[in-house]
């Protein structure tokens, strides 16, 4: 069943904005898991600047930006639904312990390597692909996870603001401090430092106070099970539309990151202080789009928001296109970074709100297919459009096709609001119009019967 929310004895009238504002954080496991998380996101994305200016600096190829980008996204789209269907079976705090285990190993590898001046292009190739099988399934676990360790449901939308805050803080720190690391002491010591950022989230995730997993269950055959994720998607307007949304936009949108190099070392000519600048600035747009979705007492109104959203990040991809300054670059990605965000953790939180509980798994690892899946075709796409036609006429294509990814779904919102309602109204999100509804029955069908 959706889940749903008891009431929160929160109480917003004796607390303040700030406090209100990460209410999740006091439930114990939750600030475990925030914490942990925190220290090795920063890690992560000084690991993500400094790889991607190493291979710039070893290639100097725009489609080997894209073909390494590649390797480590790729492995999301071919194993997510079979990932979605494990994340289901297995009891994924122990699940997310192995993977952060496994990644550690792998920043280590990639630290020694580039410490002993062995590394090469293909070196990165196999250990950004071997980081993307265990993003595969990390990611639908630990989206899943949050649902495990915030006990009162009410919370639920506040912790998954706060993971998008917590992502895009570190989005923010992490270029700045490796872009300073990679000019001055270089890229190797950036992998390090990730690797060593593991242990603070393994010791988190060992510290959390777990229920011991629920073995009622009959599980069916994985294909089987695999099948009925599927017809679940698929059948659900809203679960769908959503999806194909994330898909899209990280097809044709989200490559812009992987063309940054170029645009700071060519457009802008600076160098990975600038890259950074202008991934941190991005970061900080983010960051403030997160910090308002905290803010909200409940999920209402976001769907409305989405086709305006992906608007804005359309409109700001071609601002960026054409800019040669680096305040102006520097203020677009601020913008595009809060509307990205905001329509990502939107469509997420809608996405845990009305999904079934047995299929969160699945249905989370369509979702991480569709945001992590997509995007190495769109690397590749970008990277030989950038080589042909330049990187600052690739995104004024991706911006058109934003703009008409906003188009698309808003003449779909209507249809999609029609089918959320009730079960919102089941809820209690939404309870001044359930007198409206004819019939108790029309609340208890899940989604996918109402497509």
């Amino acid at each position: 069943m959706p889940i749903t929310p008891t009431i929160s004895s929160f109480d917003t009238d004796k607390s303040s904005r700030l406090e209100f504002m990460l209410r999740a954080l006091r439930h114990r496991n939750y600030r475990l898991f925030f914490t942990g998380q925190m220290v090795s996101l920063i890690g992560t994305w000084m690991t993500q600047i400094a790889m991607t200016w190493l291979v710039y600096s070893l290639t100097k190829s725009p489609l080997m930006l894209g073909v390494v980008a590649f390797a480590g996204q790729i492995p999301s789209f071919v194993m997510g639904p079979f990932a979605g269907v494990i994340v289901d079976r297995w009891p994924r705090h122990r699940l997310l312990v192995g993977t952060q285990i496994c990644a550690m190993i792998q920043s280590f590898a990639l630290a020694f390597l580039a410490l002993s001046g062995m590394i090469q292009v293909w070196h990165i190739i196999v250990l950004i692909a071997l980081q993307g099988l265990i993003n595969a399934f990390d990611m639908p676990a630990r989206q899943s996870f949050v649902v495990e360790i915030v006990e009162d449901k009410a919370d639920l939308s506040n912790a998954i603001a706060l993971n998008s805050s917590m992502f895009n803080m570190a989005r923010l720190i992490g270029p700045s401090v490796g872009g300073i690391l990679v000019a001055t002491v270089g890229e190797g010591w950036c992998f390090l430092i990730d690797g060593i950022s593991y242990i603070g989230v393994i010791a988190a995730l060992l510290a959390m106070r777990i229920k011991p997993p629920d073995t009622t269950r009959q599980h069916k055959n994985a294909l089987q099970e695999l099948k009925e994720g599927w017809a679940y998607v698929t059948g659900s307007l809203p679960i769908r539309s959503l999806i194909m949304l994330m898909a899209w936009v990280s097809l044709v949108g989200m490559p812009y990151g992987v063309l940054m190099p170029i645009i700071a070392g060519e457009t802008l000519r600076g160098g990975p202080n600038t890259m950074g600048f202008l991934m941190a600035a991005s970061g900080s747009g983010a960051l403030v789009g997160a910090l308002f979705l905290a803010a909200r007492k409940n999920i209402r109104g976001l769907g409305k928001r989405i086709p305006l959203l992906v608007a804005v990040f359309g409109g700001g991809l071609l601002v960026f296109s054409q800019s040669t300054a680096l305040w102006l670059s520097m203020l677009t990605l601020f913008v595009m970074g809060f509307a990205l965000m905001q329509q990502n953790a939107s469509s997420n939180t809608i996405l845990q709100t009305i999904v079934d509980d047995d299929k969160r798994g699945r249905v989370m690892s369509f979702y991480i297919m569709a945001f992590m899946g997509m995007a190495p075709f769109g690397s590749l796409w970008a990277g030989a459009m950038a080589s042909r036609i330049g990187a600052p006429s690739t995104l004024v294509i991706s911006g058109i096709g934003c703009l008409l990814a906003s188009i698309w779904i808003a003449m779909r919102y209507k249809s999609i609001r029609q089918m959320v309602l009730p079960i919102y109204v089941q809820m209690g999100i939404a309870p001044e119009v359930a007198a409206g509804l004819e019939s108790e029955s029309v609340l208890s069908r899940p989604p996918e019967r109402q497509a």
